[in-house]
Protein backbone atom coordinates (compact mmCIF):
# COMPACT_ATOMS: atom_id res chain seq x y z
CA UNK A 1 0.00 0.00 0.00
CA UNK A 2 2.96 2.55 0.92
CA UNK A 3 4.54 2.11 -2.57
CA UNK A 4 1.09 3.05 -3.83
CA UNK A 5 1.63 6.41 -2.10
CA UNK A 6 4.89 7.42 -3.14
CA UNK A 7 5.06 9.03 -6.31
CA UNK A 8 1.57 10.30 -5.07
CA UNK A 9 3.01 13.53 -4.40
CA UNK A 10 4.09 14.43 -7.50
CA UNK A 11 1.26 12.88 -9.22
CA UNK A 12 -1.52 14.64 -7.28
CA UNK A 13 0.05 18.08 -8.24
CA UNK A 14 0.32 17.61 -11.96
CA UNK A 15 -3.33 16.34 -12.23
CA UNK A 16 -4.50 18.70 -10.69
CA UNK A 17 -2.81 21.50 -12.75
CA UNK A 18 -4.20 20.08 -15.78
CA UNK A 19 -7.37 20.29 -14.74
CA UNK A 20 -6.90 23.88 -13.25
CA UNK A 21 -6.08 24.64 -17.06
CA UNK A 22 -9.34 23.70 -18.00
CA UNK A 23 -10.77 25.53 -15.35
CA UNK A 24 -8.79 29.12 -16.48
CA UNK A 25 -12.71 30.74 -16.29
CA UNK A 26 -13.73 29.24 -13.08
CA UNK A 27 -11.55 30.52 -10.40
CA UNK A 28 -13.57 29.84 -7.42
CA UNK A 29 -12.89 26.06 -8.64
CA UNK A 30 -9.59 26.44 -9.45
CA UNK A 31 -8.74 27.11 -5.65
CA UNK A 32 -10.93 24.21 -4.59
CA UNK A 33 -8.83 22.03 -6.60
CA UNK A 34 -5.58 23.39 -5.65
CA UNK A 35 -6.50 23.01 -1.86
CA UNK A 36 -7.64 19.41 -2.25
CA UNK A 37 -4.63 18.31 -4.15
CA UNK A 38 -2.28 20.39 -1.53
CA UNK A 39 -4.12 18.82 1.14
CA UNK A 40 -3.92 15.45 -0.59
CA UNK A 41 -0.30 15.51 -0.96
CA UNK A 42 0.52 17.11 3.01
CA UNK A 43 -1.69 13.58 4.28
CA UNK A 44 0.30 11.67 1.67
CA UNK A 45 3.78 13.44 3.16
CA UNK A 46 2.75 12.30 6.24
CA UNK A 47 1.97 8.84 5.90
CA UNK A 48 4.99 8.08 3.91
CA UNK A 49 6.68 9.71 6.93
CA UNK A 50 5.07 7.59 9.35
CA UNK A 51 6.19 4.80 7.47
CA UNK A 52 10.14 5.70 7.03
CA UNK A 53 10.02 5.97 10.55
CA UNK A 54 8.73 2.95 11.19
CA UNK A 55 10.02 0.52 8.41
CA UNK A 56 12.98 2.37 6.79
CA UNK A 57 12.90 3.80 2.70
CA UNK A 58 10.29 2.80 0.75
CA UNK A 59 11.44 2.27 -2.66
CA UNK A 60 9.42 2.46 -6.39
CA UNK A 61 11.02 1.52 -9.46
CA UNK A 62 8.71 3.26 -11.99
CA UNK A 63 7.77 1.27 -14.93
CA UNK A 64 8.52 -1.85 -13.73
CA UNK A 65 12.54 -1.37 -14.59
CA UNK A 66 14.63 -2.23 -11.83
CA UNK A 67 17.46 0.09 -10.50
CA UNK A 68 19.88 1.14 -11.62
CA UNK A 69 17.98 1.10 -15.13
CA UNK A 70 15.09 2.59 -14.62
CA UNK A 71 14.06 5.16 -12.41
CA UNK A 72 13.45 4.99 -8.07
CA UNK A 73 11.68 6.84 -6.10
CA UNK A 74 12.49 6.92 -2.62
CA UNK A 75 11.22 7.70 0.53
CA UNK A 76 13.19 8.06 3.30
CA UNK A 77 13.38 9.92 6.90
CA UNK A 78 15.39 13.26 5.37
CA UNK A 79 13.12 13.24 2.21
CA UNK A 80 9.82 12.26 3.63
CA UNK A 81 10.28 14.92 6.93
CA UNK A 82 11.07 17.64 4.54
CA UNK A 83 8.36 17.05 2.03
CA UNK A 84 6.15 16.97 4.74
CA UNK A 85 6.88 20.47 5.88
CA UNK A 86 7.06 21.71 2.56
CA UNK A 87 3.78 20.40 1.73
CA UNK A 88 2.14 22.38 5.03
CA UNK A 89 3.69 25.35 4.00
CA UNK A 90 2.70 25.22 0.19
CA UNK A 91 -0.57 24.25 1.17
CA UNK A 92 -0.48 27.81 4.16
CA UNK A 93 1.16 29.68 1.26
CA UNK A 94 -1.68 29.12 -0.98
CA UNK A 95 -4.52 29.54 1.33
CA UNK A 96 -2.78 32.95 1.98
CA UNK A 97 -2.98 33.76 -1.87
CA UNK A 98 -6.38 32.90 -2.09
CA UNK A 99 -7.04 34.83 0.38
CA UNK A 100 -5.55 37.71 -1.22
CA UNK A 101 -7.14 37.32 -4.54
CA UNK A 102 -10.60 36.70 -3.20
CA UNK A 103 -10.26 40.38 -1.29
CA UNK A 104 -8.32 42.42 -4.15
CA UNK A 105 -10.00 40.94 -7.46
CA UNK A 106 -8.69 38.81 -9.94
CA UNK A 107 -5.46 40.70 -10.52
CA UNK A 108 -3.42 39.21 -8.20
CA UNK A 109 -4.53 35.64 -9.07
CA UNK A 110 -4.51 35.72 -12.76
CA UNK A 111 -6.17 31.96 -14.29
CA UNK A 112 -2.23 30.95 -14.97
CA UNK A 113 -1.24 31.32 -10.80
CA UNK A 114 -2.84 27.89 -9.71
CA UNK A 115 -1.59 25.84 -12.43
CA UNK A 116 2.15 26.72 -12.17
CA UNK A 117 1.86 26.78 -8.45
CA UNK A 118 0.89 23.56 -8.18
CA UNK A 119 3.77 22.44 -11.34
CA UNK A 120 6.36 24.19 -8.99
CA UNK A 121 4.71 22.11 -5.83
CA UNK A 122 5.38 18.91 -8.06
CA UNK A 123 8.43 20.01 -8.78
CA UNK A 124 9.48 20.11 -5.19
CA UNK A 125 8.52 16.82 -4.60
CA UNK A 126 10.31 15.11 -7.69
CA UNK A 127 13.01 16.96 -6.02
CA UNK A 128 12.66 15.11 -2.85
CA UNK A 129 12.23 12.36 -3.70
CA UNK A 130 13.79 11.12 -6.76
CA UNK A 131 16.76 8.14 -6.56
CA UNK A 132 19.04 9.50 -9.54
CA UNK A 133 20.66 12.88 -10.58
CA UNK A 134 19.27 13.16 -13.86
CA UNK A 135 15.72 13.52 -12.23
CA UNK A 136 16.93 15.48 -9.80
CA UNK A 137 17.78 17.71 -12.83
CA UNK A 138 14.41 17.51 -14.11
CA UNK A 139 12.90 18.56 -10.93
CA UNK A 140 15.07 21.75 -10.79
CA UNK A 141 13.72 22.27 -14.59
CA UNK A 142 10.26 21.48 -13.39
CA UNK A 143 10.87 24.08 -10.66
CA UNK A 144 12.84 26.82 -12.75
CA UNK A 145 9.60 26.42 -15.49
CA UNK A 146 7.01 27.52 -13.11
CA UNK A 147 8.95 29.80 -11.05
CA UNK A 148 9.77 31.96 -13.59
CA UNK A 149 5.79 32.38 -14.49
CA UNK A 150 5.38 33.34 -10.36
CA UNK A 151 8.31 35.92 -9.96
CA UNK A 152 6.69 37.83 -13.25
CA UNK A 153 3.34 36.92 -12.83
CA UNK A 154 2.10 40.64 -12.88
CA UNK A 155 4.49 41.42 -16.11
CA UNK A 156 5.54 44.13 -15.30
CA UNK A 157 8.99 45.96 -15.80
CA UNK A 158 10.44 45.40 -12.03
CA UNK A 159 9.08 41.89 -12.38
CA UNK A 160 10.17 41.12 -15.57
CA UNK A 161 14.12 42.46 -14.63
CA UNK A 162 14.12 40.42 -11.75
CA UNK A 163 12.84 37.28 -13.49
CA UNK A 164 15.75 37.37 -16.03
CA UNK A 165 17.97 37.68 -13.38
CA UNK A 166 16.92 34.53 -11.92
CA UNK A 167 16.23 32.45 -15.23
CA UNK A 168 19.89 33.63 -16.28
CA UNK A 169 20.87 32.60 -13.25
CA UNK A 170 19.39 29.03 -12.70
CA UNK A 171 19.78 28.59 -16.79
CA UNK A 172 23.44 28.79 -15.98
CA UNK A 173 23.29 26.24 -12.99
CA UNK A 174 21.39 24.06 -15.46
CA UNK A 175 23.80 23.80 -17.69
CA UNK A 176 26.69 23.17 -15.02
CA UNK A 177 24.61 20.42 -13.64
CA UNK A 178 23.75 18.74 -16.75
CA UNK A 179 27.78 18.61 -17.66
CA UNK A 180 27.80 17.21 -14.04
CA UNK A 181 25.36 14.55 -14.36
CA UNK A 182 27.07 13.74 -17.95
CA UNK A 183 30.76 13.74 -15.98
CA UNK A 184 29.14 11.43 -13.36
CA UNK A 185 28.06 9.17 -15.85
CA UNK A 186 31.20 9.03 -17.31
CA UNK A 187 33.12 7.90 -14.52
CA UNK A 188 30.73 5.58 -13.26
CA UNK A 189 28.47 4.54 -15.88
CA UNK A 190 25.25 5.29 -13.68
CA UNK A 191 22.93 8.06 -12.67
CA UNK A 192 21.46 6.33 -10.48
CA UNK A 193 22.62 7.42 -6.86
CA UNK A 194 22.74 4.70 -5.09
CA UNK A 195 24.87 2.51 -7.75
CA UNK A 196 26.76 5.90 -8.23
CA UNK A 197 27.88 5.14 -4.31
CA UNK A 198 28.76 2.32 -4.86
CA UNK A 199 30.54 2.97 -8.15
CA UNK A 200 32.50 5.68 -7.42
CA UNK A 201 34.39 4.13 -4.31
CA UNK A 202 36.51 2.44 -7.34
CA UNK A 203 36.89 6.05 -9.08
CA UNK A 204 40.75 8.25 -8.42
CA UNK A 205 40.42 10.43 -5.54
CA UNK A 206 40.91 13.25 -7.39
CA UNK A 207 37.85 12.36 -9.91
CA UNK A 208 35.98 12.08 -7.22
CA UNK A 209 37.04 15.34 -5.24
CA UNK A 210 36.14 17.05 -9.03
CA UNK A 211 32.82 15.53 -9.29
CA UNK A 212 32.07 16.67 -5.78
CA UNK A 213 33.18 20.20 -5.87
CA UNK A 214 31.23 20.47 -9.29
CA UNK A 215 28.00 19.48 -7.89
CA UNK A 216 28.46 21.41 -4.87
CA UNK A 217 28.74 24.54 -7.00
CA UNK A 218 25.82 23.35 -8.87
CA UNK A 219 23.54 23.45 -5.65
CA UNK A 220 25.13 26.13 -4.02
CA UNK A 221 23.83 28.20 -6.60
CA UNK A 222 20.52 26.59 -6.00
CA UNK A 223 21.00 27.34 -2.59
CA UNK A 224 21.97 30.49 -2.72
CA UNK A 225 25.93 29.93 -1.09
CA UNK A 226 28.75 32.42 -0.86
CA UNK A 227 29.81 33.88 -3.33
CA UNK A 228 26.54 32.38 -5.69
CA UNK A 229 23.98 34.45 -3.86
CA UNK A 230 23.38 37.75 -5.38
CA UNK A 231 20.54 36.61 -7.33
CA UNK A 232 18.35 36.09 -4.37
CA UNK A 233 17.88 39.57 -3.13
CA UNK A 234 17.36 40.90 -7.18
CA UNK A 235 14.55 38.51 -7.52
CA UNK A 236 13.14 37.63 -4.41
CA UNK A 237 11.39 40.93 -3.09
CA UNK A 238 10.00 41.86 -6.89
CA UNK A 239 7.18 38.84 -7.09
CA UNK A 240 4.11 38.94 -5.48
CA UNK A 241 4.05 38.22 -1.62
CA UNK A 242 2.38 34.71 -1.76
CA UNK A 243 4.86 33.91 -4.22
CA UNK A 244 8.13 35.24 -2.39
CA UNK A 245 6.95 33.50 0.52
CA UNK A 246 6.91 30.28 -1.10
CA UNK A 247 10.68 31.11 -2.86
CA UNK A 248 12.03 32.05 0.55
CA UNK A 249 10.62 29.26 2.62
CA UNK A 250 11.23 26.52 0.05
CA UNK A 251 13.42 26.82 -3.04
CA UNK A 252 17.15 27.59 -1.31
CA UNK A 253 16.02 24.30 0.91
CA UNK A 254 15.46 22.01 -2.04
CA UNK A 255 19.14 22.97 -3.09
CA UNK A 256 20.35 22.43 0.48
CA UNK A 257 18.24 18.98 0.81
CA UNK A 258 20.46 18.46 -3.11
CA UNK A 259 23.92 19.16 -1.15
CA UNK A 260 23.25 16.93 1.98
CA UNK A 261 21.88 14.30 -0.52
CA UNK A 262 25.16 13.52 -2.68
CA UNK A 263 27.79 15.01 -0.36
CA UNK A 264 26.94 11.96 2.47
CA UNK A 265 25.73 9.34 0.00
CA UNK A 266 28.44 10.34 -3.54
CA UNK A 267 31.53 11.46 -1.45
CA UNK A 268 30.97 10.47 2.20
CA UNK A 269 34.25 11.12 4.58
CA UNK A 270 36.01 13.72 2.10
CA UNK A 271 38.45 16.16 4.47
CA UNK A 272 38.55 18.63 1.50
CA UNK A 273 34.88 18.87 1.31
CA UNK A 274 34.09 19.38 4.71
CA UNK A 275 37.07 21.91 5.10
CA UNK A 276 35.03 23.82 2.03
CA UNK A 277 31.77 23.57 3.31
CA UNK A 278 32.59 24.58 6.78
CA UNK A 279 34.54 27.63 5.17
CA UNK A 280 31.74 28.85 2.58
CA UNK A 281 29.41 28.29 5.73
CA UNK A 282 31.32 30.97 7.52
CA UNK A 283 31.37 33.33 4.56
CA UNK A 284 27.96 32.74 3.73
CA UNK A 285 26.68 33.49 7.45
CA UNK A 286 28.96 36.58 7.56
CA UNK A 287 28.26 38.21 4.84
CA UNK A 288 24.71 37.27 4.20
CA UNK A 289 23.73 39.49 7.48
CA UNK A 290 26.32 41.94 7.06
CA UNK A 291 23.86 42.47 3.61
CA UNK A 292 20.70 42.47 5.51
CA UNK A 293 22.17 45.15 8.07
CA UNK A 294 22.50 47.66 5.21
CA UNK A 295 18.77 47.38 3.50
CA UNK A 296 15.92 49.97 3.54
CA UNK A 297 13.54 47.26 1.78
CA UNK A 298 11.49 44.95 4.17
CA UNK A 299 11.93 42.24 1.55
CA UNK A 300 15.40 42.43 0.60
CA UNK A 301 15.84 42.63 4.34
CA UNK A 302 14.50 39.62 4.44
CA UNK A 303 15.56 38.01 1.46
CA UNK A 304 19.74 38.45 2.90
CA UNK A 305 18.73 36.65 5.94
CA UNK A 306 17.74 33.82 3.86
CA UNK A 307 21.36 33.50 2.55
CA UNK A 308 22.99 34.49 6.11
CA UNK A 309 21.00 31.24 8.15
CA UNK A 310 21.66 28.88 4.61
CA UNK A 311 25.31 28.94 6.53
CA UNK A 312 24.10 27.17 9.43
CA UNK A 313 23.00 24.60 7.30
CA UNK A 314 26.32 24.11 5.72
CA UNK A 315 27.97 24.00 8.96
CA UNK A 316 26.18 20.94 10.25
CA UNK A 317 26.90 19.51 7.15
CA UNK A 318 30.61 20.31 7.20
CA UNK A 319 31.07 18.96 10.59
CA UNK A 320 30.56 15.55 8.82
CA UNK A 321 29.11 14.11 12.19
CA UNK A 322 25.74 12.78 13.42
CA UNK A 323 25.33 15.38 15.15
CA UNK A 324 26.07 18.13 12.64
CA UNK A 325 23.84 16.17 10.37
CA UNK A 326 20.93 15.83 12.76
CA UNK A 327 21.42 19.44 13.85
CA UNK A 328 21.74 20.51 9.88
CA UNK A 329 18.55 18.64 9.31
CA UNK A 330 16.23 20.45 12.04
CA UNK A 331 17.56 23.52 10.93
CA UNK A 332 16.07 22.83 7.77
CA UNK A 333 12.69 22.24 9.09
CA UNK A 334 13.02 25.39 11.10
CA UNK A 335 14.06 27.73 8.44
CA UNK A 336 11.59 26.30 6.01
CA UNK A 337 8.94 27.69 8.01
CA UNK A 338 9.80 30.40 9.91
CA UNK A 339 11.18 32.31 7.17
CA UNK A 340 7.96 31.83 5.37
CA UNK A 341 6.08 33.08 8.09
CA UNK A 342 8.20 36.34 7.92
CA UNK A 343 7.49 37.06 4.42
CA UNK A 344 3.88 36.01 4.67
CA UNK A 345 3.79 38.42 7.26
CA UNK A 346 6.14 41.18 5.42
CA UNK A 347 3.20 41.17 2.57
CA UNK A 348 0.71 41.83 5.33
CA UNK A 349 2.73 44.59 6.61
CA UNK A 350 3.47 46.11 3.24
CA UNK A 351 -0.28 46.13 2.49
CA UNK A 352 -0.83 48.49 5.65
CA UNK A 353 1.35 50.73 5.26
CA UNK A 354 1.59 50.86 1.61
CA UNK A 355 5.58 50.52 1.12
CA UNK A 356 8.08 48.65 1.98
CA UNK A 357 10.76 51.30 3.02
CA UNK A 358 11.93 50.97 6.47
CA UNK A 359 12.41 54.66 6.56
CA UNK A 360 8.21 55.33 5.29
CA UNK A 361 7.37 53.26 7.58
CA UNK A 362 6.36 53.80 11.50
CA UNK A 363 3.44 52.76 14.19
CA UNK A 364 2.46 49.64 12.88
CA UNK A 365 2.12 48.25 16.46
CA UNK A 366 -0.46 50.81 16.66
CA UNK A 367 -2.67 50.65 13.62
CA UNK A 368 -1.97 46.45 13.49
CA UNK A 369 -0.80 44.97 16.48
CA UNK A 370 -1.76 41.93 15.54
CA UNK A 371 0.38 41.96 12.56
CA UNK A 372 3.08 43.04 15.11
CA UNK A 373 2.95 39.93 17.52
CA UNK A 374 2.87 37.75 13.68
CA UNK A 375 6.16 39.60 13.19
CA UNK A 376 7.68 39.82 16.39
CA UNK A 377 7.85 35.79 17.02
CA UNK A 378 9.20 34.54 13.80
CA UNK A 379 11.49 37.70 13.95
CA UNK A 380 13.08 36.48 17.54
CA UNK A 381 12.78 32.83 16.42
CA UNK A 382 14.86 33.83 13.55
CA UNK A 383 17.54 35.32 15.83
CA UNK A 384 17.91 32.50 18.21
CA UNK A 385 16.05 33.44 21.65
CA UNK A 386 15.20 30.53 23.57
CA UNK A 387 13.17 28.86 24.20
CA UNK A 388 11.92 29.46 20.08
CA UNK A 389 12.41 27.24 17.00
CA UNK A 390 15.90 28.93 16.45
CA UNK A 391 17.44 28.60 19.30
CA UNK A 392 15.67 24.49 19.25
CA UNK A 393 17.73 24.42 16.04
CA UNK A 394 21.16 25.90 16.55
CA UNK A 395 21.78 24.67 19.72
CA UNK A 396 22.37 21.27 18.46
CA UNK A 397 24.67 22.84 15.66
CA UNK A 398 27.05 24.63 18.23
CA UNK A 399 27.11 21.89 20.11
CA UNK A 400 28.75 19.14 17.46
CA UNK A 401 30.91 22.08 16.37
CA UNK A 402 32.32 22.40 19.88
CA UNK A 403 32.58 18.84 19.85
CA UNK A 404 34.60 18.40 17.15
CA UNK A 405 37.11 20.73 18.83
CA UNK A 406 39.09 21.64 15.32
CA UNK A 407 40.23 25.29 14.81
CA UNK A 408 37.94 25.29 11.45
CA UNK A 409 35.06 24.33 13.21
CA UNK A 410 35.30 26.44 16.21
CA UNK A 411 35.64 29.30 14.04
CA UNK A 412 32.41 28.20 12.02
CA UNK A 413 30.89 27.86 15.85
CA UNK A 414 32.21 32.07 16.37
CA UNK A 415 29.94 32.91 13.18
CA UNK A 416 27.35 31.27 13.92
CA UNK A 417 26.93 32.84 17.68
CA UNK A 418 28.08 36.45 15.20
CA UNK A 419 25.55 36.03 12.98
CA UNK A 420 22.70 35.08 15.73
CA UNK A 421 23.45 38.74 17.49
CA UNK A 422 23.87 40.57 13.91
CA UNK A 423 20.14 38.77 13.14
CA UNK A 424 18.79 40.29 16.29
CA UNK A 425 19.77 43.59 15.86
CA UNK A 426 18.61 43.18 12.41
CA UNK A 427 14.90 42.27 13.11
CA UNK A 428 15.20 44.54 15.95
CA UNK A 429 16.16 47.57 13.68
CA UNK A 430 13.20 46.47 11.10
CA UNK A 431 11.13 46.24 14.28
CA UNK A 432 12.01 50.08 15.38
CA UNK A 433 11.67 51.40 11.68
CA UNK A 434 7.86 49.77 11.06
CA UNK A 435 6.37 48.89 14.24
CA UNK A 436 7.44 51.51 16.76
CA UNK A 437 7.61 55.39 16.19
CA UNK A 438 4.70 57.32 14.78
CA UNK A 439 2.02 56.17 12.53
CA UNK A 440 3.20 56.60 8.73
CA UNK A 441 1.32 58.39 6.16
CA UNK A 442 0.53 55.77 3.97
CA UNK A 443 2.23 56.82 0.54
CA UNK A 444 2.25 53.70 -1.89
CA UNK A 445 5.42 53.43 -3.79
CA UNK A 446 5.49 54.47 -7.31
CA UNK A 447 7.48 51.69 -8.80
CA UNK A 448 5.75 48.97 -6.45
CA UNK A 449 5.42 45.50 -7.95
CA UNK A 450 2.91 43.89 -6.03
CA UNK A 451 -0.78 44.44 -7.61
CA UNK A 452 -2.55 44.42 -3.68
CA UNK A 453 -4.37 47.23 -2.63
CA UNK A 454 -2.32 49.29 -0.51
CA UNK A 455 -3.03 51.34 2.14
CA UNK A 456 -5.96 50.06 3.66
CA UNK A 457 -7.07 49.45 7.11
CA UNK A 458 -8.67 46.12 6.32
CA UNK A 459 -6.39 42.58 6.57
CA UNK A 460 -8.19 39.76 4.81
CA UNK A 461 -8.95 37.44 7.20
CA UNK A 462 -8.25 34.18 5.14
CA UNK A 463 -4.53 35.81 4.73
CA UNK A 464 -4.08 36.52 8.59
CA UNK A 465 -5.96 33.06 9.21
CA UNK A 466 -2.63 31.35 7.05
CA UNK A 467 -0.11 33.79 8.52
CA UNK A 468 -1.24 33.03 11.87
CA UNK A 469 -0.95 29.55 11.51
CA UNK A 470 2.28 29.74 9.98
CA UNK A 471 3.73 31.44 13.33
CA UNK A 472 1.69 28.41 15.63
CA UNK A 473 3.73 25.74 13.40
CA UNK A 474 7.36 27.14 14.19
CA UNK A 475 6.16 27.31 17.86
CA UNK A 476 4.80 24.10 17.40
CA UNK A 477 8.68 23.33 16.89
CA UNK A 478 10.18 24.10 20.45
CA UNK A 479 7.02 22.08 21.83
CA UNK A 480 7.76 19.26 19.95
CA UNK A 481 11.76 19.43 20.36
CA UNK A 482 12.25 16.13 21.57
CA UNK A 483 10.55 14.01 19.06
CA UNK A 484 11.74 16.36 16.04
CA UNK A 485 15.23 16.27 17.05
CA UNK A 486 15.77 12.68 17.72
CA UNK A 487 13.71 12.16 14.26
CA UNK A 488 16.21 14.08 12.81
CA UNK A 489 18.88 11.89 14.42
CA UNK A 490 17.80 9.18 12.52
CA UNK A 491 17.36 10.71 9.22
CA UNK A 492 21.23 11.42 10.34
CA UNK A 493 21.75 8.11 10.83
CA UNK A 494 20.42 7.24 8.03
CA UNK A 495 23.14 9.59 5.60
CA UNK A 496 26.15 8.52 7.81
CA UNK A 497 25.24 4.62 7.30
CA UNK A 498 24.54 5.15 3.28
CA UNK A 499 24.55 1.03 3.10
CA UNK A 500 20.79 1.41 4.08
CA UNK A 501 19.52 3.50 1.77
CA UNK A 502 21.98 1.69 -1.13
CA UNK A 503 20.75 -2.01 -0.28
CA UNK A 504 17.28 -0.74 -0.57
CA UNK A 505 17.32 0.73 -3.64
CA UNK A 506 19.07 -1.97 -5.31
CA UNK A 507 18.33 -4.39 -3.22
CA UNK A 508 20.67 -6.47 -1.34
CA UNK A 509 22.59 -8.45 -3.67
CA UNK A 510 24.38 -5.36 -5.53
Amino acid sequence: MTRVLVPLPVVLPLLAAALNVLLVRRQSLQRVVSVLALGGVLATAVLLLREADRSGATVVQLGGWAAPAGISLVADRLSTLLLAVSSGVLLAVLLYAVGQGITDGRRTTPAVFHPCYLVLSAGIAMAFLTGDLFNLFVAFEVMLVASYVLITLDGNGPQVRAGMTYVVTSLVASVLFVTAVGLVYAATGTVNLADAAVRLQDVPEGVRLALGLTLLVVFGIKAAVFPLFSWLPDSYPTAPSPVTAVFAGLLTKVGVYAILRTQTLLFPGSPVLSRVLLVLAVLTMVVGILGALVQDDLKRLLSFTIVSHIGYMLLGLGLASTAGLAGAVLYTVHHIVVQTTLFLVAGLVERRSGTGSLRRSGGMQQVAPVLAVLYLLPALSLAGIPPLSGFVAKLPLLQAGLADGGALALTAVAAAVLTSLLTLYAVGLLWSEVFWGPVADVVPDADRTDSVVVGTARTPRLMLVAAAAAVVAGLAIPVLAGPLYALSERAAEDLVARDAYVSAVLGDGR
